[in-house]
């Protein structure tokens, strides 16, 4: 399971660190409003995250454990939807930095800022494809427990991504200004989180049909 861990941890970080919609998100937020909204956004999208995943392995826990075939089709699946993703970014690349660039004034209440980055953590299509198809491609299925596996990897995911997320925040919540006269860099951002979500869908879709 050590070998499997190490790889989770490197797949996990491949698509936590690129810009998908938790860390668009709460780029905007740093953008808008400063470094505080936006560690606060990333709490509230951890704690989304959490429970997504959470309902995600108890939910396919019993399955996995039982059909091998369930899981190659649904990392195919998830290759192929990540790929979609992946077309989708580069697509709206340039509307995504036009929204950044246009900070509000106002501030939204702590629990606001929270109660908005959970509901972003829970409808990420992204976490869910990821958890969902990529997940059980970690399991170590002789050991069973699976449900207990999936748990964990959800647990380690959602820690990475508070800690991965917060620094994007407080990066961009420093560099606000940086960012909003240059909107290209945001575009270049996009543009990479793009090739990783496509790269990584083909490389998850050809495992699970090699494998």
């Amino acid at each position: 399971m050590s070998s499997h861990l190490w790889q989770f941890f490197v797949a996990s970080m491949l698509i936590i660190v690129v810009p998908g919609p938790s860390v668009t998100f709460t780029i905007a937020r740093a953008v808008a409003y400063g470094r505080r909204v936006a560690v606060l956004t990333v709490l509230g999208n951890s704690l989304g995250t959490l429970l997504l995943s959470v309902l995600i392995a108890v939910g396919l826990g019993p399955l996995l454990a039982h059909s091998h075939l369930f899981s190659v089709v649904l990392q195919l699946l998830g290759g192929i939807y990540l790929i979609l993703l992946g077309g989708e970014a580069w697509r709206h690349r340039h509307a995504a930095a036009q929204a950044m660039a246009a900070p509000s004034q106002t501030a939204p209440s702590m629990v606001t800022v929270v109660r908005q980055g959970f509901v972003v953590g829970v409808l990420n299509p992204k976490s869910l494809v990821f958890f969902a198809a990529v997940f059980p491609h970690f399991v170590t299925r002789s050991l069973g427990h699976v449900t207990e596996q999936l748990l964990v990897f959800g647990g380690l995911f959602s820690v990475m991504a508070f800690c991965s997320d917060s620094t994007w925040g407080l990066i961009a919540g420093t560099a606000r200004h940086w960012l909003v006269d240059t909107p290209e860099r945001l575009v270049r951002m996009r543009v990479v989180a793009a090739c990783v979500m496509c790269g990584l869908g083909a490389l998850i879709g050809l495992s699970a049909v090699l494998g």
